[in-house]
Order: C-alpha cells, then structure tokens, then sequence
C-alpha cells in the first residue's frame, strides 16, 4: 500500500540502527575519543546507541530509566526514574503534576504508576549488561529514540552526574521543540537532528518502530 503524502513527511528515519547511524555522523567529534561512552536509554535508545557507538568506535551501555506515564495519557510523562550508583533519582514535572491533580488524577492512581515503574526498573537491573561503566570524569552521551517530553532524558542525566560524568551530551533523532529546550537546561549540549513544529508520537517519526524486548535490547548491548 502506497503511503501517503502526510506519512512521507512525517516519516524521517528507517528504524533505530539507521536514526543511530545517522547520529553518529553528526557527532564526529567524539570519533574514537578516548574517555568517552555512549549510553543508550534502556530501552528504545539501545538500539539507535549501539549503532551510534559502533560508528564512533566508542563503548556502548545503557541507562536503565522509566516514564511517569499519566493515567489514561502514558505517551505524556510526569515524571521519570533512572538507576543511578545502587540507588533511583526520580525526577517531577511539577507543574504538569499539579495540573494532572487539578484535573481529577487521584493521587493513588499516580502513586500505583510509579509503584509500577520503580519495580520494572529493578527488575532490569540484574539483566542488563552495560550499567556498571565507570563514569567517573568520563564524556557520557546519551542517547535516546526521541525526545516528546524530555523527562527520562532529564532523569538520565541526573544518573550519570550522580556517577561522576564529567561532560555529558543528549543525542536524538527527534525531539519536541519543548524537550529540546527541557534536556538543554542540564547538560552540556543537545544535538537534535529533527525538530518538527508539529510533534506526534516518537514512533510516527519512524517507518518501523517495534516495541524492544528485553532479549533484543541485552543483545543490542553484548554485541
């Protein structure tokens, strides 16, 4: 079936190894640097990371981090949680928290969300290889399959200052113009490769864009 006009425009990457590879051509930079790790966003950033890093002959991990989904709104994060040093920073959008209670989310409901998250996030801990990368000085680049919020990347960031990053740098395919804005407030710089006025879902960026078990992204990683 032939796509329409809408979906040509809109659609901007393959799939993750591709928007990974062409990251990595805006970043040469980093090419072969020493004392510098790309760390994928466990777990729709492994992928576009381990071919980042393969294309930059750099180390890949990954951040193990969680969305705050709201209630009824998943895609749209409140919140988020990262793994950091055998402890969670959990990071709040304040105001967007209290506009969601404002409008009738009771707090239970948000307080099961995080619940949730927080045991999903320590279950990974145990399986996924590439979290225990000593940080300490090092340039960290981040890099996650997009942008819509920026509340897991922010939270990412925060866990890799906490592991002593020196330099830290977000890198995405796609990003909402008010996570760009969002993530650049904490890190050192933010390379973007798309910043569309109109911002959809991440995946509507994507021609394909499949939901990542746990087995692909471990894989991604041991490779």
């Amino acid at each position: 079936m032939q796509e329409s006009l809408e979906e040509q425009m809109v659609t901007r990457f393959e799939d993750r190894t591709e928007a990974g590879e062409r990251l990595a051509a805006v970043l040469p930079q980093f090419r072969e640097r020493p004392d510098t790790l790309v760390l994928g966003l466990a777990r729709g950033g492994i992928p576009v990371a381990a071919a980042a890093a393969k294309a930059l002959y750099l180390p890949v991990g990954t951040v193990l981090v969680r969305k705050l989904g709201i209630p009824g709104h998943e895609e749209t994060a409140y919140g988020a949680l990262a793994w950091a040093r055998g402890r969670i920073v959990r990071l709040i959008n304040k105001p967007l928290l209290d506009r969601v209670l404002e409008h009738g989310v009771r707090r239970e409901r948000l307080d099961e969300v995080e619940e949730r998250e927080r045991a999903e996030l320590l279950r990974r801990v145990d399986l996924y290889p590439g979290t225990e990368h000593d940080l300490n000085g090092k340039t960290v680049v981040l890099v996650d399959d997009g942008l819509a919020t920026g509340a897991t990347m922010r939270a990412a960031v925060e866990a890799v200052r906490e592991g002593g990053a020196a330099t830290v740098v977000a890198a995405a395919p796609v990003a909402s113009i008010d996570a760009e804005a969002s993530v650049e407030r904490v890190c050192d710089a933010v390379i973007c490769l798309h910043l569309p006025g109109k911002f959809r879902a991440v995946g509507s960026f994507y021609r394909h864009f499949e939901q990542l078990t746990d087995d692909d992204a471990i894989s991604f990683l041991s490779q």
